[in-house]
């Protein structure tokens, strides 16, 4: 059976993870003439394991001497030294809830999708259930499976129900996530058995047991930039990015919010959690080199955004830029670059989340996404055209939204960088990334206002406002970026009980 650590004396996590997975089989048995129940039976249990991540948030105890909580664990392989074993700090139980909001508005955005709509909502909650089960595993073995869980039926996805050059742009985006799929392998292995090696015990994929071993110094140096690599291909890291525009263009709306709203997000996640945790000294030797490489994503991303003439490219390449912001925080190494990363990683997926589910209903009224043929669709989309500009602001920053908050920190914490992390000009590298927002800004001013503003174009005068089902998806988005914004104190408490321990382990400033 499951031995349920803590104070929570029921599976939570285990249930957040059944959530998904049970709405997709149910999804799968229902008869083709009720396929068009699979909208309900998916946004249902989406609710479900979003209540559910609300209550994991709720019963999280900031002053625990424990470091994962509502922790369960249960004998799967005892050979190999693998477990069933869950459990979530203040850093996963953000993602969480990051993953349970996108989800849901997710299956919202998704109410008009009619074609083979069983298979569709099915894939998505499997890749869903991968997406709670890395944020909650506590097993690299279990982590790495459901990190591929989360990944693979994207390709389906895409294939079927994108857009464009939807093949292409699955098979690329898959090629690339196996290309780091398979360089985390190789640091997995040699973690797993190079741990037995040192520690004198069994093989096994326990993750913290893997932290505390002590892996020589030429280990880490050698093995770290395998594992940062693996994961940098997810989070969109520059020149290993191709794959991500393309992927978020030819997806469908539900598709391109979980895409830039989560799955970005597990790469970063796993550079905090795996690669530094694991590897400190490895980390402390190669982030100030990776850090260089931040700043080309901040200031490339945005100047390709600026130069898109299709909508979505315009924001598949804004999601490159903001990622770039998630790994100069995590390249830091101290506490205000660490928080405002997990911060900006939490707010990017709500942003983007909102800027997906937009272009996804514009364009099924207009039915193109080229900007230029646009022109003041605010005077028939009015509700729309407010929400646009919300996340567009949020985007470039403006105070009190959540992306100030976050970059903000972010920046702080490169302008401290030299603090904890030697001679690297990191002053310089904090002016480059500030400066990187004056693009962020004309990009996003220059869609606003061919987009939303000035004269309507006579084509689209038939034009009919956002449906109920969509202002929910819109309003629930909107109401955490507000929030976030206003009121940041929350949850960078939450991330901040966690980021101590991380920088212990790097003897980073705290």
């Amino acid at each position: 059976g499951i031995q349920v650590a803590g104070r929570i004396e029921a599976c939570w996590l285990t249930n957040i993870l059944v959530m998904p997975l049970a709405a997709a089989l149910i999804i799968m048995a229902l008869p083709v003439k009720y396929a068009h129940l699979s909208k309900w039976v998916a946004s249902v249990f989406a609710f479900l394991a979003l209540l559910l991540s609300v209550r994991v948030i709720m019963g999280y105890q900031l002053d625990a001497d424990v470091t994962y909580q509502f922790t369960e664990r249960a004998t799967w392989i005892p050979s190999l030294g693998i477990n069933y074993s869950l459990g979530v700090d203040g850093i996963s139980v953000a993602m969480l809830l990051l993953t349970g909001i996108i989800i849901f508005c997710g299956c919202l955005a998704s109410w008009n999708v009619e074609h083979r709509a069983r298979e569709f909502f099915a894939l998505l909650l499997v890749l869903v259930t991968g997406v709670f089960g890395v944020f909650a595993s506590q097993d690299l073995f279990l982590f790495f499976l459901f990190y591929e869980v989360a990944v693979l039926p994207m390709y389906l996805l895409i294939g079927i129900w994108g857009t464009g050059p939807k093949e292409y742009s699955a098979m690329k985006l898959t090629l690339y996530l196996l290309l780091g799929s398979a360089f985390m392998l190789v640091g997995f292995l040699a973690m797993y058995f190079t741990a037995a090696e040192v520690q004198a015990r069994p093989l096994t994929f326990d993750m913290q047991v893997l932290t505390s071993a002590p892996y020589s110094f030429g280990f880490q140096k050698f093995f770290f930039p395998f594992l940062f690599l693996g994961f940098a291909v997810l989070a969109g890291f520059w020149p290993l990015h191709t794959w991500s525009p393309d992927g978020h263009a030819s997806a469908p709306t539900a598709v391109s919010m979980l895409h830039a709203g989560v799955l970005m997000k597990l790469g970063a996640y796993g550079i905090i959690r795996v690669a530094m945790q694991m590897l400190p000294d490895g980390a402390q030797a190669w982030l100030p080199f990776f850090a260089v490489f931040t700043i080309v994503n901040i200031t490339y991303g945005a100047i390709a955004a600026m130069a898109q003439t299709d909508l979505k490219y315009v924001i598949a390449y804004s999601s490159v830029s903001h990622m770039g912001i998630v790994v100069l925080g995590i390249t830091t190494m101290n506490d205000a670059g660490l928080n405002g990363a997990v911060l900006q990683m939490f707010s990017h997926g709500i942003m983007t989340g909102l800027f997906f589910a937009l272009v996804g209903f514009t364009y099924e009224r207009t039915h193109t996404r080229i900007i230029a043929e646009y022109g003041g669709l605010g005077k028939r989309l009015p509700a729309l055209a407010t929400f646009f500009t919300i996340a567009g602001l949020a985007s470039l920053g403006l105070p009190g939204l959540s992306g100030f908050v976050a970059e903000f920190m972010v920046f702080i914490g490169a302008w401290r960088g030299h603090e904890a992390v030697g001679p690297l000009p990191w002053g310089v590298l904090a002016v480059v990334a500030i400066i990187g927002i004056v693009f962020t800004a004309a990009y996003v001013l220059r869609v606003l206002q061919r987009c939303f503003w000035g004269p309507l174009n006579p084509h689209f005068d038939h034009l009919t406002d956002a449906k109920p089902v969509e202002l929910a998806c819109l309003t629930i988005l909107t109401f955490f970026l507000v929030a976030i914004g206003m009121f940041p104190r929350p949850l960078v408490a939450l991330i901040n009980s966690s980021v101590g321990p991380v920088l212990a382990r790097l003897g980073g400033g705290g």
